[in-house]
């Protein structure tokens, strides 16, 4: 599995502590880890769940582990994008509980309100059940099946009242963009990465007028 983190700029400075923690979790399970906080130009939580909608719409990663000071804005801001399936985690229980009922595919943590005494041990326990609870297993188990019900009527209704990524992305300020996605990082592992032509076709264009 191939999953990103993103820090926006409030909580840029704990980035190499997440990273840290997540790679040696991730390295655990044979999961890759991209680093999309290195050279983002600082960006907010509006932003970061832009460039989780990117990421995740082009398949150039599976999962996406994101939040801010709260957790809420970039869960809002994530949520918003088609095809993504963001929640809030805090502990464990919260990343079981998500991954078991909703099975998502991007989580957004508190990192404001989580960091101190322990938290190296919160963030471990948290990226550990992320790599080894199964998806869509049902919680409690008597559940899955109304669980998985509800999950389809959701995906339904994104289905038939979403825009496509793309229509977002040339909606958007060219600037706003391009901050998101023209730095060396981003360029160097998207397009590697990425299955979406339509996508890497019009960030290319974005990227090679960031000049203009």
């Amino acid at each position: 599995m191939k999953v990103a983190l993103i820090n926006e700029r409030s909580q840029e400075n704990k980035n190499e502590f997440i990273y840290k923690i997540l790679k040696k979790v991730a390295s655990k399970y044979h999961h890759e880890v991209f680093n999309y906080t290195i050279d983002c130009n600082a960006i907010d939580y509006v932003e970061s769940g832009i460039l989780t909608g990117i990421l995740l719409n082009s398949k150039a990663v599976d999962f996406v582990i994101s939040g801010c000071a709260t957790g809420q804005g970039f869960l809002i801001s994530a949520n918003k994008m088609p095809n993504v399936y963001c929640g809030y985690v805090k502990n464990s229980i919260d990343a079981l509980l998500f991954l078991k009922i909703n099975g998502g595919n991007a989580i957004s943590i508190p990192f404001g309100q989580i960091f101190g005494m322990g938290t190296d041990v919160n963030l471990e326990e948290i990226f550990t059940t992320l790599f080894t609870v199964e998806a869509k297993s049902g919680y409690p188990i008597n559940r899955k099946e109304i669980q998985e019900e509800q999950r389809n009527t959701l995906t339904n209704i994104c289905l038939n009242n979403e825009c496509a990524m793309i229509d977002i992305l040339q909606s958007l300020d060219k600037e706003k963009l391009r901050k998101i996605v023209a730095n060396e990082y981003f360029e160097e592992n998207f397009f590697a990465n990425s299955e979406n032509d339509i996508i890497n076709e019009y960030l290319l264009e974005i990227i090679d007028n960031k000049e203009e």
